[in-house]
């Protein structure tokens, strides 16, 4: 892949998801991502699972190198300064104050170098009132009125993966590269911060519009409803979605796929407003026909008629679909201790090359030796 970052060096300070997952979508783009961890304990996520390499810390750490450090020690201090003197970026995802205890606050990595691009990443903000309470993802998708569009009222509770973790990373990733571009024409770097809150309520941007717009408080069937999205079950117990939009054309190759082509003569589903208002009785009427086949057979009769539709795969199936393995979606790498590993590589291709290098999430301190070693060849930096 082309490393359009390559050349770019980021501290990233995180734990978790947030820290990480930024760091590691700058490491996706080619940038040397340094991760200063803890000593014997490094990223908490680490043990969460698996010794010290869980697959949670492997999610997010692929593509970076890992020191230990206690910034609180001097000696360590000195390690760490001398890697931010040199460093472009630096990431922490700390609740506010705590980077200046340990000695990572802005102030003071400004002194160090005024062209860092100081990024700080918090639960709800660095100020206010809710400032220091504890943030995690659930946390801030409900806050940001996201999880309330999740949450099906007839069994609430929490579905999903770590969607608010994982996008307030993205949303840091983004400010970081800005800040970046700016640097390049001034030469100056910028603080750049984001919380989990102002994240989340950004990417709930459609149901806030909606309410500002013609104050519609939007539920969790409001958006499938007007999209017309489906899932139904098969023959085979397999599952199927099905994403019917506005052309009316989409409509015309469903019921002939169903072999129900006077399906609109019903007022019911004669009109897209009409089939908003009954999707409830359409669900029941498309529930009862796609038992009668298998989801392959589904699958290759919607095919034929345009049909937007896809398997309803889970994890262990998505991957192993034929456009799947033709964009060449998975890569792997071997860890010199820990083995294969396997992931997803970026969905970002430059110039038709696609993102298939991939270093392996780092051990704790695995790369100590090779850093300070590093450290010490400049002739400026801070004696280790």
């Amino acid at each position: 892949m082309s490393k359009v970052l390559q050349g770019i060096k980021v501290i990233e300070q995180g734990t978790f998801i947030t820290g990480p997952a930024c760091g590691m979508l700058l490491g996706d783009l080619g940038a040397d991502v340094i991760k200063v961890e803890a000593p014997k304990t490094g990223d908490p996520f680490r043990a969460f699972k698996n010794g010290l390499y869980s697959p949670h810390y492997q999610t997010y750490n692929r593509n970076k190198r890992s020191i230990t450090l206690d910034t609180r020690s001097a000696d360590d201090r000195e390690v760490f300064d001398a890697l931010i003197a040199d460093a472009d970026v630096y990431v922490q995802n700390f609740r506010p104050g705590v980077a200046e205890r340990l000695g990572a606050g802005e102030q003071r990595l400004r002194a160090l170098n005024p062209k860092l691009v100081y990024c700080a990443i918090s639960g709800f903000g660095a100020t206010g009132p809710a400032a220091n309470r504890p943030a995690y993802d659930t946390v801030a998708q409900a806050a940001s009125g996201f999880l309330n569009l999740l949450v099906n009222p007839e069994n609430p509770r929490v579905v999903g993966p770590a969607i608010a973790d994982s996008l307030t990373g993205f949303y840091a990733a983004y400010g970081v590269m800005g800040a970046l571009i700016e640097r390049g024409r001034t030469g100056v770097g910028r603080t750049v911060e984001v919380s989990m809150l102002e994240a989340m309520t950004h990417f709930n941007l459609d149901a806030f519009t909606h309410f500002f717009q013609v104050d519609e408080v939007m539920g969790p069937y409001s958006r499938p409803s007007v999209s017309q999205s489906y899932v139904l079950e098969c023959a085979d117990g397999k599952w199927i979605a099905l994403h019917m939009s506005s052309p009316e054309k989409f409509w015309q190759g469903l019921a002939n796929a169903i072999e129900q082509p006077n399906l609109f003569s019903d007022a019911r589903f004669a009109t897209r407003e009409a089939r908003i208002a009954n999707q409830e009785a359409l669900i029941d009427l498309l529930g009862d026909v796609f038992k009668r086949r298998t989801r392959d057979e589904w699958c290759a009769r919607l095919q034929a008629e345009d049909v937007p539709n896809a398997p309803m795969y889970d994890t262990s199936e998505a991957l192993l679909d034929p456009q799947a393995v033709h964009l060449q979606l998975t890569t792997q790498a071997v860890h010199p201790t820990m083995g294969l590993f396997r992931t997803v590589r970026s969905p970002v291709s430059f110039d038709g090359e696609r993102a298939l290098d991939v270093r392996p999430p780092p051990t704790l301190g695995e790369h100590n030796d090779e850093i300070r070693a590093a450290l010490k060849k400049k002739p400026d930096a801070a004696a280790p």
